[in-house]
């Protein structure tokens, strides 16, 4: 267990962005019975979701997402030093695209730019990725951009991931002030279960091809889709979260010198609700600590614990507040933090 702590870095603002275009997930039945559909959706939780129109990228609502954090903040962006852009559904192969984005934002050619490619588990990575960057000194302020459009990435005819995933990007602005007091990192993976959550084709070691692209029933259940679509074992997924996340997040409380009462949110990746409404209980969490935006929006992969933040907790992050921040997926990948937020601004979100 990688485990890191860094002094007086801390988030000064968050802002989201999400597509207008809402999915109604109980209508979402072109391709299944109303009854089934029901089923599933009472099960997981997820009542809407927000799907990028065609054209529209995770660095769209990044930019969007930005934009509005750097105005209410009213922030000078040649200080802003250092720009990391975290996704799996980028722009292009290459170039990166945080450097497009540096470019877009208006950000001078002094900024240090680069993306992070992982999954669920990303928005902890790439923040203590930021954290460790700032505690060096060389950098003034860095903007954390992280952005998500899941819906393209897997088959509305496979009935086991067609009803869990959505669309978002966030912003946070990361400055150093001795306000922020200590922060505690803990990071993880394990490879050998990498085939749980995974896409098969249209990379290097299986590129493109007609056949990776044709669309073939792959289950007893007729459940469809492409070797380019993503795909989830969820039974094995839950298995490894009940191993991994409650030892995990128990081991940073201990570390930081938390207990349960002392902290104000625990903020987890928003996977579904049975799932998370299990991790509550098991780490016998108060239920109005744990704030929850998957009926609103869904599996947003890496953005939903920011995107949880800045929907659920706008008005309740006024003064000195302590967070545990919890992320596991793909990979599998996963990370657990305890940060302090000290007056962070909460943007409203942006539509786009």
């Amino acid at each position: 267990m990688a485990t890191l702590s860094f002094k007086n870095i801390g988030i000064s603002g968050i802002s989201a962005a999400v597509p207008k275009n809402t999915i109604d997930n109980y209508a979402y039945t072109e391709f299944f019975p109303k009854e089934d559909v029901k089923a599933i959706v009472d099960k997981v939780g997820i009542k809407e979701r927000r799907f990028a129109t065609e054209g529209m990228c995770a660095s769209d609502l990044c930019f969007s997402a930005a934009e509005q954090l750097i105005s209410d903040l009213q922030i000078n962006k040649d200080e802003i030093d250092l720009l990391v852009f975290v996704s799996q559904t980028p722009d292009y192969r290459m170039p990166a695209t945080s450097i497009i984005l540096q470019h877009q934002l208006g950000l001078g050619k002094h900024t240090a730019a680069f993306d992070i490619s992982l999954g669920c588990s990303a928005f902890i990575y790439g923040l203590s990725i930021v954290y460790g960057l700032m505690q060096s000194g060389g950098f003034r302020k860095a903007l954390l951009l992280d952005g998500e459009t899941r819906s393209k990435v897997y088959s509305p005819k496979d009935r086991k991931t067609a009803f869990l995933f959505g669309d978002g990007g966030v912003a946070a602005i990361i400055e150093q002030n001795e306000k922020f007091g200590k922060s505690f990192f803990s990071l993880n993976s394990d490879g050998s279960k990498a085939d749980l959550i995974k896409m098969d084709a249209g990379g290097y070691r299986n590129p493109s091809t007609t056949e990776t692209t044709t669309e073939k029933v792959v289950d007893e259940h007729g459940n469809i889709r492409t070797d380019e679509h993503g795909y989830m074992n969820g039974a094995d997924v839950f298995n490894f979260v009940l191993k991994e996340i409650p030892k995990n997040f128990k081991s940073v409380l201990e570390q930081s010198n938390n207990t349960n009462e002392s902290i104000d949110f625990n903020i987890f990746h928003q996977a579904n609700d049975y799932m998370n409404n299990y991790l509550a209980k098991k780490l016998k969490l108060e239920e109005k600590k744990v704030p929850s935006s998957i009926a609103q929006f869904g599996n947003t992969s890496s953005v939903s614990i920011p995107l949880t933040i800045v929907s659920q907790l706008q008005n309740q992050l006024q003064g000195s507040k302590k967070l545990m921040l919890c992320g596991f997926g793909v990979g599998m990948s996963w990370a657990t933090a305890q940060i302090n937020l000290v007056d962070c601004k909460i943007s409203n979100i942006v539509e786009i």
